[in-house]
């Protein structure tokens, strides 16, 4: 039987990561990446899932992106999935899973947050020691946002569009963003808020845009309240303290 997909809130951006099996390498070399972004952009275009960002790490991949429909962004990553690991078990002469289970994902609030996690997402080599400079690393959105090189796979959110009214300006203005200490308020290592979300998977989003969502969108995303629900007493109804 088929896996059911998970739904997501279509319109939204989400961050996400899927890490490779017991922290393994799952690109071996360039060859590897190159056909991992290119098999992306099929599944993405396929499943009405625009790319906004993204970093491919030796052991993991971050992505954020919009899905266009409820089951967008799991038809994406399944697709993916089960044509790359195929492919890199077939080059490697390995056989078996490749992936730690399901990927991990956080809705964004677009307006507070998806800035902020762009800048997360594309500094991972920089905090893993790998690169000196986001810009200096090939494998991620970094170079399309600066102006450094055009990538096909990238399409930028408004909230970056926002920036500025040229290229220049906005280039410059996300140039900016990487001068910043931080991610919310402060960053750490591996222990940044960001990060602490993605790992529970709660979305980066105030409680207010949360409880905005669960009335529109009909979905549960806060917690409810701790304990067990009162017990109404005989002809007497339940009050609330």
């Amino acid at each position: 039987m088929a896996r059911q997909l998970r739904q997501a809130i279509a319109g939204y951006p989400y961050h996400v990561i899927q890490r490779g099996h017991n922290r393994q390498p799952v690109f071996a070399d360039d060859t590897d990446r190159r056909q991992y972004l290119a098999w992306l952009g099929d599944a993405a275009t396929e499943h009405g899932l625009a790319i906004h960002a993204y970093v491919l790490m030796d052991n993991h991949i971050h992505l954020v992106g919009t899905p266009a429909r409820e089951d967008s962004l799991s038809a994406t990553m399944q697709a993916l999935g089960r044509r790359y690991v195929r492919w890199f078990n077939t080059r490697h002469g390995r056989t078996g899973t490749l992936w730690e289970g399901r990927f991990r994902s956080s809705l964004i609030e677009a307006d507070r947050y998806l800035l902020a996690c762009q800048r997360y997402v594309e500094m991972n080599p920089v905090r893993a020691g790998m690169v000196a400079a986001p810009a200096d690393w090939r494998w991620s959105s970094h170079r399309h946002h600066v102006g450094i090189a055009t990538d096909p796979l990238v399409r930028t959110h408004p909230t970056v569009w926002s920036l500025g009214n040229t290229p220049f300006d906005r280039e410059l203005a996300y140039r900016r963003l990487f001068e910043e200490p931080g991610d919310k308020p402060s960053e750490g290592d591996g222990g940044t808020w960001i990060g602490q979300r993605l790992a529970h998977g709660k979305p980066l989003a105030s409680d207010h845009f949360q409880r905005k969502i669960e009335e529109t969108k009909g979905v549960k995303l806060l917690p409810g309240q701790p304990g067990r629900p009162r017990k109404p007493i005989m002809g007497r109804p339940v009050t609330k303290p």
